[in-house]
């Protein structure tokens, strides 16, 4: 049976909970909900699994903190012997505005430290899910931005993205990373504003 590893960024604990930096956790947390399945706490992490069409599925929510989650990816990886083709990063992006998304095949870390420390263990050669956060602070101020929490507003604005990013999961199990990147990218560009 095929295996495929989602990983969801984010940091553990109650204070963290509906920050920026854990917009991972989020739609992990929504497709758990849509899929009628819940985390355990397991070594490095929550998983929870399920099946689409035949197809098994790991959900992982690092319990390292946000710096050392490629131990939790690294270790999962290896221990169901799932191929680095069948994995997908979800993260917070600051260079995207909130609400929008990109789907990437491979790529740099972006200066995000827990694509960072994935990178250092496992390379750069594996799919990511970028979740704008926007980068509305002032310069110096980023640590507190990601580790702010959203306001109504802002989830208002977010909640279309994590939906679509539930499906994103499942057409990059089904369909794999080109199709699903030709299909929802064009989507995560948000609409433009008019000047």
């Amino acid at each position: 049976m095929d295996k495929y590893l989602i990983v969801g960024l984010g940091n553990p604990g109650s204070e963290y909970e509906m920050t920026r930096h854990n917009t991972g956790f989020m739609v992990l947390d929504a497709f758990a909900k849509a899929s009628n399945i819940v985390f355990e706490d397991k070594r490095y992490g929550f998983i929870a699994e399920t099946s689409l069409k035949g197809r098994k599925v790991f959900l992982l929510k690092p319990t390292t903190y946000m710096n050392l989650s490629g131990n939790a990816v690294r270790y999962w990886l290896n221990k169901e012997n799932i191929d680095q083709s069948r994995l997908l990063v979800i993260s917070d992006e600051v260079a995207l505005p909130l609400g929008q998304f990109r789907l990437k095949a491979s790529g740099s870390n972006g200066g995000h430290n827990g694509l960072g420390h994935i990178q250092q263990l496992i390379g750069q050669d594996y799919a990511r899910l970028r979740m704008g956060i926007g980068n509305d602070f002032p310069h110096g101020m980023q640590v507190n931005w990601v580790l702010g929490k959203y306001n109504d507003e802002e989830l208002k604005i977010l909640q279309p993205s994590i939906d679509l990013s539930v499906e994103i999961i499942k057409s990059f199990v089904l369909a794999g990373i080109d199709i699903t990147m030709n299909q929802y990218n064009k989507l995560g560009k948000g609409k433009k504003t008019e000047t």
